[in-house]
């Protein structure tokens, strides 16, 4: 079972959906061709294996839903199902602003209602640890929970308005700046994306995981080192230049997620994936770019200096 979880691996959309036989090939704006050798879940596809939705029949075309079609010609690329319950941009859209709209609602309150202590800072660890296991358990089920997601959506709000009201104390307009690099960020990634500047292919996938990975490891590290007092000032993570460093690598690493996040949306999209599969592409969204907010705050306050 996979994950749409930054931190670990990608997750493709469910593949017990009955919704078999989708390899007519179709362009994609960020990626080949479905169904050709390059297509990330036709062979080394680190977050899915074969089709995402379904094994392929033995004829790649017998229970395609849209090769029945009438006037739709062998190999012809697919068209949009005429059933109903598949998931949407719209889908996808609603479902993302009350994920994201949930985080933004309870850091405004933890903001308003919990002044900077220890004891905020006690909650908001407590948070997001709640996050993290919340994350973790929704990431290892098989369908989507609603419940679970926008429960993690709310402890992860709880975490980020603690944190961000921590980091505007010493640096005034810090989280400000933060979501309009974070905006910034994610728009240019979706118009490089959309442009076709990025294909999402399993090679791209593998190499950026592998990067991701090795990164996550050396922050363990990083942190046990701290933790043990052998590394001083946050180690990597310092706020120092060698802590832009290691930021700038992580806000890339954010815009690599989002490509994969990407895909996966048009993808499912693209084969008529059921309707619930859009609240696990709104978690994905939620967790890259709370990723990319916590690293971009970092950065705008390591740029600020002591001012």
């Amino acid at each position: 079972m996979r994950s749409s979880n930054p931190v670990f691996s990608r997750r493709g959309f469910s593949r017990d959906n009955g919704y078999a036989g989708f390899n007519a090939q179709q362009p994609q704006a960020g990626g080949p061709a479905v169904g050709t050798q390059d297509n990330p879940y036709a062979q080394g596809n680190p977050y899915a294996g074969g089709n995402p939705y379904a094994q392929a029949p033995a004829n790649a075309y017998a229970q395609n839903p849209y090769a029945a079609q009438q006037g739709v010609q062998y190999g012809a690329p697919p068209q949009a199902p005429v059933t109903t319950g598949r998931m949407t941009m719209d889908d996808v859209i609603m479902r993302s602003a009350m994920t994201l709209g949930t985080v933004a609602v309870f850091a405004v309150l933890a903001w308003a209602v919990l002044p900077v202590s220890s004891t905020s800072y006690g909650l908001a660890i407590g948070s997001a640890l709640v996050a993290f296991v919340l994350a973790i358990i929704q990431s290892f089920k098989r369908k989507a929970s609603p419940a679970l997601i926008l429960s993690y959506a709310a402890f992860e709000g709880v975490f980020l308005g603690v944190f961000s009201e921590m980091f505007n104390t010493r640096w005034d307009g810090a989280p400000f700046q933060a979501v309009l690099g974070t905006m910034a960020v994610s728009g240019a990634t979706l118009l490089i994306y959309k442009a076709g500047w990025i294909r999402v292919t399993a090679r791209y996938a593998r190499i950026g995981m592998a990067i991701a990975i090795a990164f996550i490891l050396v922050m363990a590290v990083n942190l046990l080192l701290v933790a043990f007092g052998v590394a001083e000032d946050g180690g990597l993570r310092s706020m120092g230049p060698l802590g832009a460093i290691v930021g700038i690598i992580a806000i890339v690493l954010g815009a690599f997620f989002l490509t994969l996040d990407f895909k996966q949306i048009e993808d499912g999209i693209a084969y008529g994936a059921p309707r619930e599969e859009s609240w696990l592409a709104a978690f994905g969204l939620t967790m890259t770019l709370v990723w990319i907010y916590v690293e971009m705050l970092r950065l705008v306050a390591i740029f600020s200096g002591d001012d």
